[in-house]
């Protein structure tokens, strides 16, 4: 019998429009979990080795700090202990500028300048020169130091320096530390002048004095000195 056709029924290529999406759907997760596996078997070892690598530079990045945290305790345990011995009564000058040096030898950087400088300090002061002019030498060399210990070095040799080495040697030393803003510009300004005195140059050492003595930025004590200086030339 004929039977019109009903306003609910679904056509019968309905069913197959709506498989296959499913179908297709299906096909490309497999697509995509072989792609997946074929770049987890390819790309496994070197992710893994990536991640071994960062872990390790954690960990020796945390272990260098330790290590540096320690060195750094032994290095000022080690100085302060030669500090107290040096200033002892009756303490043995060069003995204890030996022991500075090996200080320095087993300090890290910060450390190791300071005792350097401070045993050279120790050799001038028993009239050992060569030897403290040698250690100021090593420390204005020295890149891995701060600038100011640099300076300062090259300061002190100047200064140990002022009897015995040509005026040209002095001035060259010092006219890195005459830079506006550095630390000892005022310490070097005075000891150009000096050196120039050295050299002859009695007029210029004096204008050099007398403008020193007249810069408010300078230390007083540098200024009040520069001043007396500059009028005994004067006069």
């Amino acid at each position: 019998m004929f039977r019109p056709f009903s306003r609910t029924a679904k056509p019968a290529g309905s069913q197959g429009c709506r498989i296959l999406p499913d179908i297709f759907d299906e096909v490309e997760e497999d697509l995509r979990a072989e792609r997946a596996r074929k770049f987890w078997t390819r790309f496994a070892t070197p992710i893994f080795a990536v991640l071994l690598l960062v872990l390790a530079g954690v960990g020796g990045y945390q272990g260098w700090r330790w290590y540096e945290a320690r060195r750094e305790a032994a290095a000022a345990t080690a100085f302060m202990a030669a500090h107290r011995a040096a200033e002892a009564e009756g303490a043995e000058l060069p003995a204890m500028a030996t022991r500075f040096e090996a200080v320095a030898a087993d300090s890290p950087d910060g450390y190791r300048v300071i005792a350097l400088l401070r045993a050279a300090a120790l050799k001038a002061e028993v009239g050992d020169r060569d030897g403290a002019l040698a250690l100021y030498d090593r420390v204005a060399n020295d890149t891995a130091a701060d600038p100011i210990y640099r300076d300062l070095a090259s300061l002190m040799w100047v200064l140990r320096s002022m009897d015995t080495a040509e005026p040209a040697v002095l001035t060259a030393r010092l006219a890195p530390l005459l830079r506006p803003g550095a630390p000892f510009s005022a310490s070097a300004r005075e000891l150009s002048a000096l050196a120039a005195l050295k050299g002859g140059q009695r007029d210029e050492a004096r204008r050099a004095l007398e403008a020193l003595a007249g810069d408010t930025a300078a230390p007083q004590t540098i200024r009040d000195r520069a001043g007396r200086v500059a009028a005994e030339l004067a006069s």
